[in-house]
């Protein structure tokens, strides 16, 4: 089992900028992708962005140049750098890691810009 425990969100105002980060711990598979997905109210979850082991990252298109992720395989962690906040970012982040075919979720934490 992977347990991932979130921690940075918060509320924050518009332009301002937030990091998020997320601890994996238990059986983690040396290759893996972590990333952040956000859900805002009555949206589907989306994706934020991913960065696997060997560093490639994926970011979607309303984040690019504003989003950057990073992660340390070393302490199991992945980070979100979210500057130039804006209103429309206001959701439920979470962070999510796979490995083969098993996706570990995280509980979510609220990200609130306020405008």
């Amino acid at each position: 089992q992977v347990q991932l425990v979130e921690s940075g969100g918060g509320l924050v105002q518009a332009g301002g900028s937030l990091r998020l980060s997320c601890a994996a711990s238990g059986s983690i598979s040396r290759i893996n992708v972590m990333g952040w997905y956000r859900q805002a109210p009555g949206k589907q979850r989306e994706l934020v962005a991913t960065i696997a082991t060997g560093g490639s990252t994926n970011y979607a298109d309303s984040v690019k140049g504003r989003f950057t992720i990073s992660r340390d395989n070393a302490k199991n962690t992945v980070y979100l750098q979210m500057n130039s906040l804006k209103a429309d970012d206001t959701a439920v982040y979470y962070c999510n890691l796979r490995a083969s075919v098993m996706s570990f979720w995280a509980q979510g934490t609220q990200v609130t810009v306020s405008s």
